[in-house]
C-alpha cells in the first residue's frame, strides 16, 4: 500500500491496552476481544501498541506476535495504527517493516529515547534508516511527541525538516505532550499533516479541522461517548468523556485504564500489568469505579 492510497486514519482513536497472561506474555485473544469490542462501540480506529498498550515493555517478538495475532484477527487493519519506535534503529526497522508487510494503516514512531539532547541530525538519520528500509512498502509513518516519557521531542522545527526531505511518507502525528500550542502549531504546518492530541478534550477542534481527531488512552473505556461529541457535537457526551478521563488525574494511567477494563468488562485479569508498571492502588480503585459509575448514570438519567 502506498502512502497515496493509504486510507487516512481520523476521529476516534483508542490507545489500546494489551492484556497480559499470567506468564507475562502478552494475551492477544483478550486483547484482540476488546479491540472489536471498541471498533463496535464507537471507535473509528485503534492504536495498538502504544504507550497505553505498554509495547516498550516488550520484546521485539513479543511485539511482532501482538502485531501478527491482529493482522490474522479479520478486524480492519486499515483502521489502524501501531507502534514501532525503539531505542536501537534496527529494532524499528524490523517493527516498521513487520507492520508494512501485514498492511496496518501506519506506523507511530517515538524518537530513540536512551540518548538525550541528541542533536537534529541523528534524529533524520533515525527516521531516514527506516524509511529507507521500508522504500518497497511504504507505510504511512506518524510521528509519536510524548516528551514526559520519551524525553527526546518531536519539536516544530524538526518536524518542518522532516517534512522537507521525506515529504509524504510522514503523513501525522500523535502528540501526548498535553500542549495544545504545541499541537495546533504542528497542525498549522501543512494542511495534510494530520495531528492527533491524546485527549478527547480536542474532540471540538478535530470536528472543526483543526485536528485529525484524538488518539486517547481513555478511548478504552468512553468511546461511545467520544464518538458521540465528534460525529454530532454532543457536549453533554463530551463533558461525560472528559470527565472519565479527569478521574485519573494524578493517579497511574495506564494501570487504571486496565483496572477499569477489568470492572467493566468482569475479567479481573485486565488488571494484569506487565513489568515495570504495577496494578492500581487498592486503595484508589473503588472511588475510580464509583465515579465512573456516576457519569454513567447521568448519561442514561
Amino acid at each position: 500500500m502506498s502512502t497515496a492510497t493509504a486510507k487516512t486514519l481520523h476521529g476516534v482513536i483508542a490507545a489500546i491496552a494489551t492484556a497480559v497472561d499470567d506468564k507475562g506474555e502478552p494475551d492477544c485473544a483478550r486483547s484482540i476481544a476488546l479491540a472489536r469490542f471498541l471498533l463496535d462501540n464507537g471507535c473509528d480506529g485503534l492504536n495498538v501498541l502504544g504507550t497505553t498498550g505498554e509495547a516498550t515493555s516488550f520484546s521485539l517478538d513479543q511485539r511482532k506476535r501482538v502485531m501478527s495475532a491482529y493482522a490474522t484477527s479479520g478486524l480492519p487493519l486499515d483502521r489502524m495504527m501501531v507502534g514501532t519506535g525503539a531505542a536501537a534503529p534496527s529494532d524499528a526497522v524490523a517493527l516498521t517493516k513487520h507492520a508494512a508487510e501485514l498492511g496496518f494503516a501506519g506506523a507511530l514512531v517515538l524518537p530513540p529515547f536512551y540518548y538525550k539532547g541528541v542533536p537534529d541530525d541523528g534524529l533524520v538519520a533515525y527516521v531516514e534508516t527506516i524509511l529507507g528500509a521500508t522504500a518497497a512498502r511504504p507505510i504511512p509513518i506518524y510521528l509519536y511527541h510524548f516528551p514526559a516519557q520519551s524525553g527526546v521531542p518531536w519539536h516544530v522545527a524538526l518536524i518542518r525538516r522532516l517534512l522537507d526531505v521525506f515529504g509524504e511518507r510522514i503523513v501525522g502525528l500523535k502528540d501526548s505532550s498535553g500542549d495544545m500550542a504545541y499541537a495546533r502549531e504542528a497542525a498549522g504546518i501543512l494542511p495534510r499533516f494530520k495531528v492527533f492530541p491524546s485527549t478527547e478534550a480536542a474532540l471540538p477542534e478535530a470536528r472543526s479541522g483543526i485536528f485529525a481527531g484524538c488518539i486517547s488512552a481513555t478511548a478504552n473505556l468512553n468511546a461511545d461517548l467520544c464518538a458521540r461529541a465528534y460525529r454530532s457535537g454532543d457536549a453533554g457526551a463530551l463533558a461525560a468523556a472528559v470527565a472519565i478521563r479527569n478521574l485519573f488525574a494524578d493517579k497511574p494511567l495506564v494501570p487504571g485504564i486496565k483496572m477499569l477494563l477489568a470492572h467493566i468488562h468482569g475479567d479481573p485479569q485486565w488488571s494484569r500489568m506487565q513489568p515495570p508498571l504495577s496494578a492500581f492502588p487498592g486503595s484508589d480503585r473503588a472511588a475510580v469505579i464509583a465515579g465512573y459509575e456516576a457519569v454513567r448514570a447521568k448519561r442514561v438519567a
